[in-house]
């Protein structure tokens, strides 16, 4: 028998449109059952989970997402269907907040905000609590190889290395990569002696994981529809590959959204809004990724992914449009290929799966 799981899920909309839902997740079936939804939040775009499970962070925007200051809500989870206390609320003192991360040890926890193009982070009290401000940067410069989406910084991710002693913020306006040091204890941020790596120009950098061994790391190109592919070690990184996520020849318009890699390190998923897709990847000894297959997502604008931790199943949030909904995918351990398991669930507008 597969474990049934407890999942959080976002709604990114405002008012009383906007809610995290908890829901039972059976992965054998695929069928999600909604058991709690907690609505005193707006704009919900991402979350992060504490590393021992009791306390949930979230985005969060009262009323214009891409205009009005953000702010991050701590919550605790109070019972096994996902029942949420909020604690406290910091201001991200930036607009459009659409990340947030947790250290492995659980005392910091940091954000990005995307419109106004900057970090930043906070500590983590005993209770679970937000703590004030501990650092604050705004990105500054813009490529303009896209005028219309590089005019300025604009940090769409804000990655927690491993160790916990980097955090790394992919900027879609600099086409860069900015990275910190961390101390955890503080929540302080400072700049790397190498603090930032160019991406691909136009690509617009969104988001940004980690190999589990720690020697690579992947960040999708919004606007470019490819990952970039690097070698990491002492904080430093070096690209090694850009491979692209979309079908030789295709013309459309599309922009990738979220990169997973499976708990074993073999495979990895891509999300592509417009075409509709995932793109599945092999992960080679040396880090580099090779094509295995695109699959259809089941349903409209694929924003989030998530990796049961057995590395079984895979979830996928379609945020946007007439396919708003939650598809299951059962991981084929041999070739990394994704199978439909069960029926989409409709939920609306889905942009962030967190397994508890």
């Amino acid at each position: 028998m597969a474990q049934e799981h407890l999942l959080f899920v976002t709604s990114c909309r405002p008012g009383d449109a906007g809610a995290i839902t908890a829901f039972k997740f059976d992965p054998q079936s695929g069928s999600l059952s909604e058991s709690q939804r907690y609505t005193e939040v707006e704009n919900p775009f991402f979350l992060a989970l504490s590393p021992d499970r009791r306390f949930l962070y979230s985005t969060h925007v009262e009323g214009d997402f891409e205009s009005d200051d953000g702010s991050l809500v701590a919550f605790a989870i109070e019972d096994d269907g996902g029942t949420l206390r909020r604690l406290n609320q910091q201001s991200t003192e930036g607009t459009t907040i659409c990340y947030v991360d947790i250290t492995p040890s659980g005392k910091a926890v940091v954000g990005a905000n995307y419109s106004s193009g900057s970090v930043v982070s906070y500590p983590v009290r005993a209770d679970g609590s937000l703590g004030e401000r501990a650092s604050f940067f705004a990105h500054e410069g813009a490529s303009m190889v896209d005028a219309g989406r590089q005019e300025k910084a604009h940090a769409h991710c804000a990655v927690i290395s491993p160790d916990g002693g980097q955090m790394y913020a992919c900027d879609l306006g600099t086409d860069q990569i900015m990275g910190y040091a961390l101390d955890a204890d503080s929540a302080a941020l400072t700049p790397l002696e190498q603090p930032y790596v160019r991406t691909v120009g136009g690509g617009g950098p969104r988001h940004f994981t980690f190999h589990p061994s720690g020697n690579f790391a992947y960040a999708n190109n919004e606007l470019a529809n490819s990952v970039n592919v690097y070698r990491y070690a002492s904080g430093a990184l070096a690209e090694i590959q850009v491979i692209s996520s979309v079908p030789e020849g295709f013309d459309g318009q599309s922009y990738t959204a979220d990169v997973k890699t499976t708990p074993d390190g073999r495979f990895l998923y891509c999300t592509n809004r417009g075409h509709d897709s995932i793109a599945v990847y092999a992960i080679g000894d040396d880090g580099r990724l090779s094509m295995v297959e695109i699959r259809e997502s089941l349903g409209t604008f694929p924003q989030n992914l998530a990796i049961t931790p057995d590395g079984s199943t895979l979830l996928c949030a379609n945020m946007a449009g007439e396919g708003e909904n939650i598809a299951v995918f059962r991981i084929d351990g041999a070739s990394g290929r994704l199978e439909p398991v069960g029926e989409p669930t409709p939920v609306v507008g889905p942009s962030c799966i967190m397994i508890v």
